[in-house]
């Protein structure tokens, strides 16, 4: 089958599935209770990013990644937000965005587009967010924002920053 052949048959099941979805919804009163949780703010976001990404594989566009990735993790610092009540979070938590738009980069590359440059890419746009955050906390939430645990969380972010760099040398010597 072709791609677009593909691309219209995972729309339709998708149509078909999400028309099931309401049509349960509306008339078995047990379905909706369970699912209400899933489905109220920002939870949906996590469905709305998770659905991006499995439309992404269905239609086999790894690009599907990077918005899906940023939309559950925009979910992500909603929930936070609404959990913590710490609505003024956003003065520094956008600079997570761009780590979004990493692990999205990493997912792509991981389902075989450009890996090595995806990988390398997608790391880099991880440690940036991760300076910016540390720098904008700092000044704008304070180092409270990581308590006690802020030397364990940048040895981590650290550990996984050096990791990823034998990934990258790992993956591009196989390509040469």
């Amino acid at each position: 089958m072709n791609r677009q052949g593909r691309s219209q048959l995972a729309l339709g099941v998708i149509l078909i599935l999400l028309g099931g979805w309401f049509l349960l919804d509306k008339t078995v009163p047990d379905f909706h209770e369970f699912f209400d949780a899933y489905t109220q703010w920002p939870n949906n976001m996590f469905l709305i990013g998770g659905g991006l990404f499995i439309l992404g594989l269905v239609l086999g566009s790894p690009g599907l990644s990077v918005p899906a990735a940023i939309v559950a993790g925009i979910g992500g610092i909603f929930y936070y937000q609404e959990t913590y009540h710490d609505a003024s979070s956003w003065s520094y938590m956008w600079t997570l965005i761009i780590g979004f738009i990493g692990i999205g980069t990493i997912l792509q590359g991981l389902l075989g587009d450009s890996t090595a440059y995806n990988i390398k890419r997608g790391l880099n746009l991880m440690v940036i967010s991760t300076v910016l955050f540390l720098v904008f906390s700092s000044f704008l939430g304070g180092w409270k924002l990581l308590g006690n645990y802020g030397p364990a969380i940048l040895l981590i972010l650290l550990g996984l920053w050096v990791l990823g760099s034998g990934v990258y040398r790992t993956f591009r010597k196989q390509e040469n």
